[in-house]
C-alpha cells in the first residue's frame, strides 16, 4: 500500500458516497489472515498529528496533581475517593465516562485493584505503552493532548482491524497520512507483518466500501451487480405480493 493508491482510493470512495447531513467519518478496515488471535494478540496504538474527535480523558492523581488534572481531564477520582468505587454501580459508570484514563504510577497497584476488573475489560486501563502512567511532576497537557489524538487498533469480532482515520471534512492529504500511520503501526504488531494482512478497505460511514487498489472499472461491475440483484428482488417482491391479494380476494 502506498500514498498514491491511498489518494486514488480516497477519490472514488468520495465520489462513491452520497452528500448526507452531517460530517461523515473515514475508515479503514484491515482483513487479516494466516494468524490464530487465540494465540496472538493483536492490540495497539496509534497517534496522529491532529485530533480528529473529541475525546474524553479520566485521572486517578492524589492531591499533589489535582489542580492540573481537572484543569485538563474530564474526570478526576483522588486517591483518597477511591474507596468509594468499591461500589460497583459507580466503578461501571466511571468506566463510561472517558476514552483513556491515566494515573500516577504510585497508585497504579491501588487503581488495578479497585478499577482494574471494570477498565480492563474496556481496554481503558491507564497504558504506560501511550505514556497514561504519569509521574508527579508530568506535564499533563502534553500527556492529555497526545491522549486525544491517539486510537486503538485492535482485532476484535473476526480477523478484522477497523479504525477512524479523518472526516469527510478533512483533506485527503491528511487522511492518507493517517491510514499510512496505521497501517505501519499494524505491520509492527503482526507476527508476520504485511503477510497477515489479506486486503485494506476504505469507505466514508455511509458510503460504498472500497478496497484500496480496486479500479473504477471494478467498482462498476460491483455496482451493476448489486443494481441487479436490487431489481430481482423487488420483482419478487411484486410477485408475492400480487399472489397475496389474489389469496386475499379467493
Amino acid at each position: 500500500m502506498n500514498k498514491k493508491e491511498i489518494l486514488h482510493t480516497l477519490e472514488l470512495a468520495r465520489k462513491n458516497s452520497r452528500k448526507r447531513k452531517f460530517n461523515q467519518t473515514v475508515d479503514i478496515i484491515f482483513n487479516l489472515k494466516s494468524i490464530d488471535l487465540k494465540k496472538n494478540k493483536v492490540d495497539g496504538f496509534v497517534t496522529f498529528p491532529k485530533a480528529i474527535k473529541e475525546r474524553k480523558i479520566g485521572a486517578f492523581v492524589d492531591a499533589s496533581l489535582k489542580d492540573k488534572a481537572k484543569e485538563f481531564c474530564s474526570v478526576v477520582v483522588l486517591k483518597e475517593e477511591f474507596p468509594n468505587y468499591k461500589n460497583k454501580k459507580l466503578a461501571k459508570k466511571l468506566a463510561k465516562q472517558a476514552d483513556f484514563f491515566i494515573a500516577q504510577v504510585t497508585l497504579m497497584p491501588q487503581v488495578a485493584s479497585i478499577f482494574g476488573r471494570f477498565l480492563g475489560p474496556k481496554g481503558k486501563m491507564p497504558n504506560p505503552k501511550i505514556g497514561a502512567v504519569i509521574a508527579p511532576n508530568a506535564d499533563l497537557k502534553q500527556v492529555t493532548n497526545d491522549l486525544k489524538k491517539t486510537f486503538r487498533i485492535e482485532a476484535k469480532g473476526g480477523n478484522i482491524v477497523k479504525t477512524l482515520v479523518g472526516k469527510e471534512d478533512n483533506s485527503d492529504e491528511e487522511i492518507a497520512s493517517n491510514i499510512l500511520l496505521v497501517n505501519e503501526a499494524l505491520v509492527s504488531i503482526l507476527p508476520k507483518g504485511n503477510e497477515n494482512i489479506r486486503n485494506v478497505i476504505l469507505k466514508l460511514s455511509m458510503g460504498m466500501p472500497i478496497r484500496i487498489g480496486e479500479t473504477e472499472e471494478e467498482i462498476k461491475k460491483r455496482l451493476e451487480v448489486k443494481n441487479n440483484e436490487n431489481k430481482k428482488e423487488r420483482k419478487s417482491e411484486k410477485k408475492e405480493t400480487k399472489e397475496i391479494k389474489k389469496d386475499e380476494k379467493a
